[in-house]
C-alpha cells in the first residue's frame, strides 16, 4: 500500500484516523503499532514478523548495553548489535548482488549449484534498520534512555508514515511525543494541507514528468538533445517524487499529533555540493554524518584521514541505495566534490550566484545519470549522448514518446523547484522546523489562501490518480 493509492486516501487512512481518534488517548500507541503493522502486512505478512523481530533484537539489546556493568561489556553488545543488523541488511539487499557477481568472475557467468532463491528486497528494511541502529548508538553513547515500554519502540520503528521510505528518524526525535503529544484541529488542518500538497507534487509534477524520463532512459544511442531533456527530467522527477512523499509523510505524522523534521529545503538551488547536502535528504545526510563519518574519526585525525572518512561516508551512502555499480559512482562522484570543496574550502554560506548555481547543477545532474541508469553502460551512453556524441537534435523516431505535457510539467518544476521559497512566502507557509523554532508547532497557523489552494491541487491530484491508477514512489526500491 502506498500514500498515492486509492485503497490508501478511501479506505484506509480514513478507517485509521477515525479509529485512532474515537480510541482512548492512553492506548493510541497502541492503536499506531496494529494499524502500521495493518499497513506493512497489506504487502507481506511475513515480512512484518521479520520488521517485528529486529524490532526487538534491538529493543532488548539497548536494555542490556544500558545496564552493562563495564565500559567493555557495553561495546561488545554494540558490536554485535549492529554486526547482526547490517549481516541482516547485507543479507536481502545485496546476496543476489554478490552472488551473481561471483558467478561472473569465477563460474563462467553460470549461476552456482549451491545458490539459494532469489532473495526478495523487504520493503523499507534500509530505512528501518537504520532506525534501529541509531537508536542503540545512541543508548551506548548515553545521548538516549532507553524507550520505557517495548510497544512505544515498536511502534516508533512501524509507524506507517516514515515505515517505508523515510525520512530517517531517530527514537529521540519522537520519543517524548509518545509519552505525550497535542491532537487538536489547527494541527490536524496543517498536516491535512501538506499531505494534500505532497500528493500534489507527486502525482501532477512528479508521474507527468516521468515518461520523458522513462523515453530517454530507454533510447538506444541519444542524442544530446535526448539525454539532456531525460536527464533533467528525472532530476525533476525524482526530486518531487521524494519530496512529495516527505511533505505526505510529515502530514500524516501531524494529522495524529507527531511533527517530524523537514527532510528538504528547496535543493535545487544550492550554489556548491556541501550545501546541496544540506538540503537534499536531511535525515539521511545528517544520519550518515552522526553514526557513519564521525564514527570513522571525522576530522579528528589528520587532513588524509578526512578525506578518505568523507569519501567513505559517500560511497557506502551510495551503496545503502542499492546493490549497483551505478550507485557506488554516485557517491564516489559526490564524495569526490566534498572533498574538492573542502580542500579550496568553498564557503556553502557564500552569496548565491548564478555562475555557482549553475556548475553545481551541472555535477548533480551528471549524478543523477549515474543514479537511474540500470547499469554502467546505460549511463556511459547517457553521458556520451549529453556531450554530443551521438548527435545533436531529437529524432523523429523517438519524438512520439516525449509527450508533450511532460514538457510543460518539466517547465512547471524548473519553476517551483527554483521558487519554492517565495512560494512559501507568499501562503505564509511555515516549515516543521520553523514552526518548531517559534513555538508554534502545536498550534500551527494555516493561511486560508493556502487551505483552499492545498484542497484544489489535491482533488486534482486525487482526479488523476483515479483516472491513471496507482503509482509507486521512486525511493520505495531503496
Amino acid at each position: 500500500m502506498v500514500f498515492s493509492s486509492v485503497i490508501f486516501i478511501f479506505v484506509y487512512l480514513p478507517l485509521f484516523l477515525a479509529l485512532y481518534y474515537a480510541c482512548p488517548v492512553r492506548y493510541r500507541s497502541y492503536f499506531i503499532l496494529i494499524g502500521s503493522y495493518c499497513f506493512y502486512a497489506w504487502w507481506r505478512v511475513d515480512f512484518s514478523l521479520l520488521m517485528l523481530a529486529t524490532t526487538a533484537f534491538n529493543y532488548g539489546a539497548a536494555l542490556l548495553i544500558h545496564g552493562a556493568q563495564t565500559q567493555q561489556r557495553r561495546r561488545l553488545f554494540l558490536v554485535a548489535t549492529i554486526a547482526g543488523d547490517l549481516a541482516l541488511l547485507f543479507y536481502f539487499k545485496y546476496f543476489n548482488f554478490f552472488a551473481d557477481s561471483s558467478a561472473y568472475v569465477f563460474n563462467q557467468g553460470e549461476p552456482y549449484s549451491w545458490s539459494l532463491p532469489h532473495v526478495i528486497l523487504p520493503i523499507g528494511i534500509s530505512f528501518y534498520i537504520f532506525h534501529n541502529v541509531s537508536y542503540v548508538v545512541d543508548v551506548y553513547r548515553r545521548d538516549l534512555e532507553p524507550s520505557r515500554t517495548f510497544a512505544d519502540y515498536a511502534a516508533f520503528i512501524a509507524f506507517f508514515p516514515h515505515q517505508i521510505a523515510g525520512p530517517v528518524l531517530r527514537f529521540s526525535d519522537l520519543a517524548e511525543q509518545f509519552y505525550g503529544r497535542e491532537h487538536n484541529w489547527a494541527k490536524f488542518n496543517y498536516g491535512a494541507m501538506r499531505f494534500l500538497t505532497g500528493l500534489a507534487k507527486k502525482v501532477l509534477i512528479a508521474d507527468s514528468i516521468a515518461p520523458v524520463a522513462d523515453a530517454a532512459f530507454s533510447i538506444p544511442n541519444p542524442t544530446m538533445a535526448e539525454s539532456w531533456l531525460g536527464a533533467i527530467a528525472y532530476t525533476l522527477q525524482l526530486y518531487f517524487d521524494f519530496s512529495g512523499y516527505s511533505s505526505m509523510a510529515i502530514g500524516l505524522g501531524m494529522m495524529v499529533g507527531f511533527h517530524f523534521i523537514e527532510n528538504f529545503d528547496a535543493p535545487y538551488r544550492s550554489v556548491n555540493i556541501t550545501d546541496f547536502w544540506r538540503r537534499w535528504h536531511i535525515s539521511l545526510s545528517s544520519w550518515l554524518r552522526d553514526y557513519l563519518y564521525i564514527s570513522l574519526g571525522g576530522n579528528r585525525k589528520g587532513v588524509g584521514r578526512t578525506y578518505f572518512n568523507l569519501a567513505a561516508t559517500m560511497v557506502l551512502g551510495g551503496l545503502w541505495h542499492g546493490a549497483n555499480t551505478t550507485f557506488l559512482v554516485w557517491g564516489a562522484w559526490h564524495g569526490f566534490w566534498l572533498a574538492v570543496e573542502r580542500y579550496f574550502k568553498v564557503s556553502a554560506s557564500a552569496p548565491f550566484r548564478v555562475s555557482s548555481w549553475l556548475f553545481t547543477m551541472l555535477l548533480v545532474v551528471i549524478g543523477w545519470v549515474f543514479f537511474r541508469s540500470a547499469n554502467m553502460t546505460e549511463a556511459m551512453s547517457m553521458l556520451a549522448g549529453m556531450v554530443g556524441r551521438n548527435g545533436f537534435g531529437l529524432r523523429s523516431d523517438y519524438a512520439w514518446e516525449f509527450p508533450n505535457f511532460g514538457f510543460l510539467l518539466m517547465v512547471v518544476g524548473v519553476l517551483t523547484a527554483l521558487g519554492e521559497p517565495q512560494l512559501r512566502r507568499f501562503f505564509g507557509l511555515k516549515t516543521t522546523n520553523e514552526l518548531v523554532y517559534v513555538g508554534g508547532i502545536d498550534y500551527p497557523h494555516v493561511n486560508p489562501v493556502l487551505a483552499v489552494t492545498a484542497a484544489v491541487l489535491g482533488l486534482a491530484a486525487i482526479v488523476k490518480l483515479v483516472a491513471d491508477s496507482d503509482t509507486p514512489f521512486l525511493y520505495f526500491q531503496f
